[in-house]
């Protein structure tokens, strides 16, 4: 098949993910942007927790990159926040910071990250954390769909149970009737 095709360019339209990235220092977000970007990612930048949420209900996005210390909403409010609504709570989102106290670690788990990475990192763990984790997601939502087939076929075996049943009733019914 033709590498142009429209099939083809559907397949790499849905291919290209798209990344919020939340930081304060719009250095971090100019840095971020640009090495994500040359690794095939779209993605949004936004410089205050508020915004991250006003884009987030906004749009969908693949993946949250979060600064974890940020003024006004700190990195853990938004987190909460995303997990708190239930079209979001499953959207991946990946804390980042710069402090090194590891019960940050543990507060940024219990808030329900999905990673937590300190800077200064590298970025190719960075991508390759993100990569792990976008393919995390992809299967959890490949079970959703599973789960949600199931619940219809589950549905229709239940009608049609309904439907024997009322059946074998009426053939019971009948055969009283008939004295059988």
């Amino acid at each position: 098949m033709d590498q142009a095709s429209p099939s083809n360019i559907a397949l790499r339209r849905r291919a290209v993910r798209t990344i919020l990235a939340v930081d304060d220092s719009r250095t971090n977000l100019n840095v971020l942007a640009h090495r994500l970007g040359n690794l095939g990612y779209l993605v949004v930048l936004a410089d205050s927790g508020a915004q991250a949420l006003e884009l987030i209900s906004a749009r969908g996005f693949d993946l949250v990159l979060l600064d974890k210390v940020m003024p006004e909403l700190s990195g853990i409010h938004v987190l909460q926040e995303i997990r708190s609504a239930r079209g979001t709570a499953d959207l991946p989102v990946i804390l980042l910071t710069a402090q090194t106290d590891p019960l940050g670690a543990v507060d940024a788990f219990t808030a329900g990250a999905d990673d937590y990475v300190t800077r200064p990192f590298e970025f190719e763990v960075l991508a390759a954390r993100i990569q792990r984790v976008l393919a995390r997601s992809d299967r959890i939502e490949e079970l959703k769909r599973s789960n949600l087939a199931l619940d219809g076929r589950i549905a229709a075996r239940a009608i049609e149970l309904g439907e024997v049943r009322t059946e074998l009733a009426i053939a019971k019914a009948e055969c009283a009737r008939l004295g059988i």
